[in-house]
């Protein structure tokens, strides 16, 4: 083999490695430009807990809901929405979802009897908690 030759081979081989490593350097042309697949993942569902901190309170008198937040961004207002009829009515009853994906909501009511109520962020429904108010 002549020098210009072997000088020739030398060059296409280190521009190929410096290029796309020694995979690319010996590789059919139909294995450079391959699409790599793409694996999709789906993103995880919201989902919300509720747990009152008492099941029966006096009127006005203050208690808590808590719960988990999954699927939903620190920072994200979970709002207390109590039954009102056939409707759900949000309350003025609001609290951040922090970082460790936990929420605690002060909760006040007055409407006496069996009050059914959820936590909401988004498109995003605890299940129900009743609480009786004396």
């Amino acid at each position: 083999m002549n020098r210009a030759v072997r000088s020739a081979a030398v060059v296409v081989i280190a521009v190929s490695l410096l290029g796309g490593g020694a995979a690319a350097a010996f590789a059919e042309p139909a294995q450079l430009h391959a699409p790599k697949p793409i694996v999709a993942t789906a993103p995880v569902a919201a989902q919300l807990t509720a747990k009152a901190s008492a099941t029966t309170v006096h009127a006005w008198q203050e208690f808590r809901i808590s719960g988990t937040a999954k699927g939903i961004k620190a920072g994200t207002e979970v709002t207390v929405q109590q039954k009102q009829g056939a409707k759900w009515v949000s309350l003025p009853a609001q609290a951040p979802v922090n970082t460790s994906g936990t929420y605690s909501v002060r909760v006040k009511l007055g409407l006496k009897g069996v009050n059914q109520l959820r936590i909401g962020a988004g498109s995003a429904i605890s299940p129900v908690v009743s609480v009786t108010v004396r």
